[in-house]
């Protein structure tokens, strides 16, 4: 049975000229209405009726770009690079190769807002999405992800993933780029414990992100090799990646464990937050407690002292994803590269403390 306009308004619990309004655009409607509207248009699978259907498979100048908090200079970088590859002489087709307009579509890490900015990059025949950074751990957000992937891109929207691992099945997606997150954190800690250190806690992100997971995985491989097992958990503190996280998480841990000796941070920003904590105790950086963080964001040579931290080429990623999204790169052998990650020893992390 076909689904029509008033089903989804039935579904919705708002009129059809609601629905029409948030399909087409072009008239002001509330965010939560907006919310309702597509997941009613999701759940039951509408599409649009008479001559607007022949064009379901037409692709438009539209080019989404997925970013958990764009005020955080991860996404940001990412977000900035890819669109300076998209676009382009245009042709008037619409079609990968002509111009585009590049969209920063910002979730604010919700996994309710990520599916509602793929459905509305669906129902505008977006040429291209790129999704960035890590992917929640939740089997249920990524089969409903996997499925709006496999609309789009059946419909002809190219997909790229940037910084995220690659999905089960990821017949749907041009390329992922995925970071070496893992082999990052395992060097880290590596070069810490090769300066003597023993004591070390971990600040961690949030626990649904494959980002936290994997950081935090290459980290315990590196803590067992040397056979520090035993305090995982103790010495380990969740939090979002934002600056108060770190800050307030290396206070629990300088609680736990006084005699910590280094910190590493989920990512550079929250090192920051762990490194004012610290301060914040009276203790110096590196002389009592070594801080090392993630990412090599810009701001991290420039702290004080600057910050041993992992390097992830983020421009050169976000530049490679948008050249995929529009075509103008081959993908990789089957559609998945590992992004090397590089150490960058700095002022912050010594030998601990006699």
């Amino acid at each position: 049975m076909t689904v029509t306009l008033a089903d989804v308004a039935a579904r919705a619990r708002v009129s059809p000229a609601t629905v029409s309004r948030v399909l087409n655009g072009n008239y002001p409607v509330a965010a939560s209405t907006r919310e309702r509207v597509l997941r009613a248009v999701d759940d039951l699978d509408y599409v649009l009726n008479g001559p607007a259907s022949s064009l379901a498979a037409a692709t438009s100048d539209l080019v989404g770009i997925l970013v958990n908090d764009i005020a955080d200079p991860f996404f940001g970088i990412m977000a900035g690079a890819a669109q300076t590859e998209i676009g382009g002489p245009g042709d008037g087709s619409g079609r990968a190769g002509g111009e585009k307009l590049a969209v920063v579509c910002n979730t604010g890490g919700s996994p309710e807002r990520e599916l509602t900015y793929l459905t509305l990059l669906q129902r505008q025949r977006a040429a291209a999405v790129v999704l960035t950074g890590g992917a929640v751990e939740d089997p249920a957000h990524q089969a409903a992800v996997s499925a709006k992937l496999a609309k789009l891109a059946d419909a002809g929207t190219r997909v790229v993933l940037c910084g995220r691992p690659p999905l089960p099945d990821g017949e749907a997606v041009v390329a992922a780029l995925a970071f070496d997150n893992r082999g990052g954190g395992r060097r880290l800690t590596e070069h810490l414990l090769s300066l003597g250190h023993r004591r070390i806690g971990y600040v961690a992100g949030p626990l649904e992100r494959t980002t936290t997971r994997h950081r935090l995985e290459g980290h315990r491989e590196a803590m067992r090799a040397a056979g520090l097992v035993g305090d995982e958990e103790r010495l380990t503190v969740h939090g979002p990646y934002d600056r108060r996280s770190g800050y307030d998480a290396t206070l629990e841990l300088l609680r736990r464990e006084p005699e910590v000796t280094a910190v590493v941070a989920a990512n550079d920003t929250v090192a920051l937050g762990a490194s004012a904590a610290i301060r914040d105790r009276g203790l110096r950086i590196p002389e009592d407690i070594s801080v090392a963080g993630f990412d090599d964001l810009p701001f991290s040579v420039d702290a004080v002292p600057a910050l041993t931290t992992v390097r992830l080429p983020l421009f050169e990623a976000g530049a490679r994803a948008g050249r995929l999204a529009m075509g103008k790169e081959t993908p990789p052998p089957g559609g998945i590269a590992t992004i090397a990650a590089e150490l960058m020893v700095r002022g912050s992390t010594a030998p601990p403390r006699v």
